[in-house]
């Protein structure tokens, strides 16, 4: 009773604080479930989902014991959870602080790696492929997600295609916003050859939306994407630690290059960018040589 009297008190702050506007870009199913999918949960993410077309608050009343708590820290700076918690019956700060929107943010801290919980992933890339690839997915209905291969020979051609040409990806920036938009159309393509350590490593990335396939965004193959917090992928496989003193800082000047050409392109489509490397000496080799690169690459425990 007492969290069904706080979650009705913030449901009344968060309509008075949103200002007017029209309706937002993407349901509130979705903002929920992109919401939850930081946050660590016992269940594998399986009340989110059940609630996620809930309001915010109501999801979290609903969830909160799902939470693995230890996990988390919470921070009101604003002093309104301690009102709000007076006037519902003294409820947890917790509590309080996640379920208000205009408060969580920045006042929740995750503890640890935050991988996203299995179910919430499995709804958020549901949505995804039902919005990249309507077809596909209608065809698909009561199975788990369209046929991969489907997709990729489908969305691997340009529409209408000119005669008589071979078909190049999309440069942006297009005349058209159409022709641009779609350029950032994340589609899944085959793996090039030849480096199967490689693209063994790039399937092991947690959460990879498509494991098995590249994926294709602006006029770039990267090795994976989590569609969950929209963030590309490249992995450097290389065997660095027994390179040369010669070899290593041309290996780094080449790969750096590569890596911001890389994150603008991803930048550009909205997308985040991560690079995984196998040793701690790859890393810190590459951060020296780019510092504004260094949080964006990770040691690849996986692989």
């Amino acid at each position: 009773m007492r969290l069904r009297a706080c979650a009705a008190l913030l449901l009344f702050l968060t309509a008075c604080a949103t200002p007017p506007g029209g309706p937002t870009s993407r349901s509130p199913r979705m903002a929920n479930l992109q919401r939850a999918a930081g946050l660590p949960w016992k269940d594998g993410g399986r009340c989110v989902v059940r609630e996620a077309s809930q309001p915010w608050p109501a999801l979290v009343e609903r969830c909160y014991q799902a939470l693995d708590h230890e996990r988390l820290e919470f921070h009101d700076s604003t002093g309104r959870c301690a009102v709000a918690s007076t006037s519902a019956a003294a409820v947890g700060l917790g509590f309080c602080v996640l379920a208000a929107p205009e408060i969580a943010v920045g006042a929740v801290i995750v503890l640890g790696v935050a991988v996203v919980a299995v179910a919430i992933q499995e709804e958020l890339d549901a949505y995804e492929l039902r919005h990249l690839y309507p077809e596909e997915a209608a065809a698909s209905r009561g199975t788990k997600g369209a046929p991969r291969e489907a997709i990729a020979k489908q969305k691997s051609k340009p529409e209408p295609e000119p005669a008589g040409q071979d078909w190049q990806p999309p440069v942006p920036p297009a005349p058209v916003d159409r022709t641009r938009r779609a350029s950032c159309e994340p589609i899944p393509v085959n793996h090039r050859g030849g480096n199967d350590p490689h693209n063994k490593c790039a399937d092991k990335i947690p959460n990879n939306s498509f494991p098995g396939w590249d994926v294709f965004v602006n006029g770039k193959n990267f090795d994976a994407l989590q569609l969950a917090t929209r963030t590309l992928w490249e992995v450097k496989t290389d065997n660095f630690d027994t390179y040369s003193d010669f070899l290593r800082g041309r290996v780094i000047r080449d790969q750096v290059a590569k890596m911001r050409s890389e994150r603008a392109l991803a930048l550009a489509c909205g997308f985040d960018f991560r690079v995984g490397v196998r040793s701690e000496a790859h890393q810190e080799a590459l951060g020296e040589e780019a510092p504004e690169l260094r949080d964006f690459i990770v040691v690849m425990d996986w692989c």
